[in-house]
């Protein structure tokens, strides 16, 4: 066992611990800020895509001097509003406005799978087309697992899997290929 007298002898000095630390914490605000500025840009872009033209959203820092332990306000327009803090959208709009978070990252982070619980839950046809047609745009990089019990989202699927329980405590696992299942009826 090493004596803490020894032990100390190897221990850098305060200051250059701190100075380590200082340099760790600007090399993550950099960075930080580097993305947080990349996701803002697509952030507003998807947005719009997913709320028509006119309507506008924006990632705010609260405390950009702290950026790592900042919060992120989100600032959101829909077209026809004043803007208004992520509280205050309807339910619709919240899912539409996280969805719109959820890719600007995906834009620059891509991840080869993603699985979404029934974002759709809350959405209208019109916002379901919106939302599928932002899936399909990402689909070349992503492979999309859509837990939904929405018609529409299904229609617009490429195959679908389902859990039935056709006796008591048995489930079993059904799926359909919409192409292939196309291709038979022809």
């Amino acid at each position: 066992m090493i004596a803490r007298e020894t032990f100390e002898e190897y221990l850098p000095p305060e200051e250059t611990l701190l100075e380590t630390i200082e340099e760790i914490n600007s090399t993550a605000a950099e960075r930080f800020f580097e993305t947080f500025d990349e996701i803002k840009d697509s952030f507003g872009d998807i947005f719009t895509e997913l709320f028509g033209e006119g309507a506008t959203a924006e990632l705010k820092l609260e405390d950009p001097d702290d950026p790592i332990d900042s919060p992120i306000e989100i600032i959101a327009k829909p077209r026809g509003k004043r803007p208004v803090t992520l509280d205050q959208l309807s339910s619709g709009e919240k899912a539409l406005t996280a969805t719109a978070l959820l890719f600007s990252i995906y834009l620059v982070k891509p991840s080869p799978f993603c699985v979404l619980d029934e974002v759709d839950a809350p959405l209208d046809d019109a916002n379901v087309e919106r939302f599928m047609s932002l899936v399909r745009r990402f689909e070349s990089d992503t492979q999309f697992v859509l837990v939904t019990h929405n018609q529409r989202t299904m229609a617009l699927s490429d195959r679908m899997y389902g859990v039935t329980m056709e006796e008591q405590g048995v489930s079993t696992l059904v799926g359909v290929e919409f192409d292939e299942a196309m291709e038979l009826t022809e």
